[in-house]
C-alpha cells in the first residue's frame, strides 16, 4: 500500500497539527480531538482497488466528529465501512450507537452527519465504498448501515481476511485486477451485511477468537524482533501478561511457542525459497540472536537442518 501520512515524518511537538490537517486532507473535512495531543502517533496507508478505495489506518485515542458545517461542504458521498485490528471505536449516527472492535465491524455514511470516538490506540482497515454504486447490490438500494457485522466468523470474516490480502498484495495487481477485485469485495461485503441482519449476537467465543486473531496479527508484524518478550506483546496489545496467556489457552500452543513456531515457519519457507543468503542471516532476519539456538530449534521442529532445507532447491 501507499504511505499517505505518517506521524514519524515529523517532530514530536508537530505531529498532532500535522495529523489534523492530513485527516481533512485524506478523508473528509471533520473536527478532530485527540486525548493526548502531546504524545500523539499515527500513519495512513492506502490502496485503490477501482471504486474502492482501502485504508490501513493507526490513530491515538481521539474523537471524530462531521457535522452539519462539514457536510455543506461535501466531497465524497460513500459509504465507510470500518475493520478494526485492535482498540474500539463507538460509532454515532442517526440517533444509533455501534461499538467496533476487532471482532465487530460496523458501516457508515460520509454524507450523514457521525461522530467516532476511540477508546486506546486504534489500527484498523477502512473500505470507502461509493454510495451509489455499493447500493445498487441491496434489494430497493438499502444498505444496513444498522447491521454489526461479525468479523470473527462466517462471511465477516472472510471479508476482513480477504481486505488483509488485498492489503498485502496491492503491489503485485494491475489496473483491470485492481478494478476486479473492487467489485468483488462489494460483493462480499453486500452479502455479508446482508446475512448479517438475521444473526445472532456474538458469543464470548467469538470475542475471544477475534481478539487472538488481532493479537497475532501484531505478532507477526514484530516477529523479526529478537527482543520481542511476552510482556511487550501483552502491553502493546492493551492486556496483561496473564490475560495474554489465557487467550492462547485451549489452543494447540501456548503464546511463547507460537511466535517461535512462526519465526521457524517464516524461516524454513525463506530457504526453500533460496532468498535471505546465508543461514545465520536468514536466523537473525527471523528473530533469533544465535545460528546455533537456531539450528537446534529448526532441525526439532522440521526434522532437517536449515542447511539440508536450502540444498533441496538444487
Amino acid at each position: 500500500m501507499d504511505k499517505v501520512f505518517s506521524t514519524d515524518d515529523f517532530a514530536p511537538a508537530e505531529r498532532y497539527a500535522a495529523w489534523r490537517e492530513a485527516i481533512c486532507d485524506v478523508y473528509v473535512n471533520v473536527d478532530v480531538k485527540a486525548s493526548d495531543p502531546a504524545r500523539y502517533c499515527g500513519f495512513i496507508h492506502e490502496a485503490q482497488f477501482g471504486a474502492v478505495s482501502l485504508t490501513d489506518i493507526l490513530l491515538s485515542e481521539q474523537r471524530i466528529r462531521r457535522g452539519r458545517t462539514h457536510l455543506s461542504r461535501l466531497d465524497k458521498d460513500c459509504y465507510y465501512v470500518q475493520l478494526l485490528h485492535r482498540g474500539g471505536i463507538e460509532v454515532h449516527q442517526r440517533g444509533a450507537q455501534h461499538h467496533s472492535t476487532a471482532a465487530r465491524g460496523a458501516i457508515f455514511l460520509a454524507s450523514e452527519e457521525y461522530e467516532l470516538q476511540g477508546h486506546g490506540e486504534v489500527r484498523s482497515f477502512y473500505l470507502e465504498l461509493p454510495r451509489a454504486e455499493f447500493a445498487q447490490r441491496f434489494s430497493s438500494n438499502r444498505v444496513p448501515v444498522s447491521a454489526p457485522l461479525n468479523t470473527a466468523q462466517g462471511l465477516g470474516r472472510i471479508v476482513s481476511d480477504f481486505c488483509a490480502t488485498l492489503a498485502t498484495e496491492s503491489p503485485r495487481l494491475q489496473g483491470p485486477q485492481r478494478e476486479a477485485m473492487g467489485a468483488q469485495v462489494m460483493d462480499l461485503l453486500a452479502i455479508a451485511l446482508q446475512a448479517a441482519e438475521d444473526d445472532a449476537p456474538m458469543g464470548e467465543a467469538s470475542v475471544k477468537a477475534a481478539r487472538l486473531r488481532s493479537v497475532q496479527h501484531w505478532i507477526e508484524g514484530h516477529l523479526a524482533d529478537p527482543e520481542l518478550t511476552l510482556e511487550r506483546v501483552a502491553a502493546a496489545n492493551g492486556m496483561s501478561l496473564r490475560s495474554l496467556h489465557l487467550l492462547f489457552e485451549g489452543g494447540e500452543m501456548s503464546a511463547s511457542e507460537w511466535i517461535w513456531h512462526r519465526r521457524l515457519q517464516r524461516a524454513h519457507d525463506c530457504l526453500a525459497r533460496g532468498e535471505g543468503g546465508t543461514i545465520t542471516g536468514v536466523a537473525f532476519d527471523h528473530g533469533f540472536n544465535s545460528s546455533a539456538h537456531f539450528s537446534t530449534m529448526f532441525r526439532r521442529r522440521f526434522g532437517l537442518s536449515p542447511r539440508d532445507v536450502a540444498r533441496r532447491r538444487h
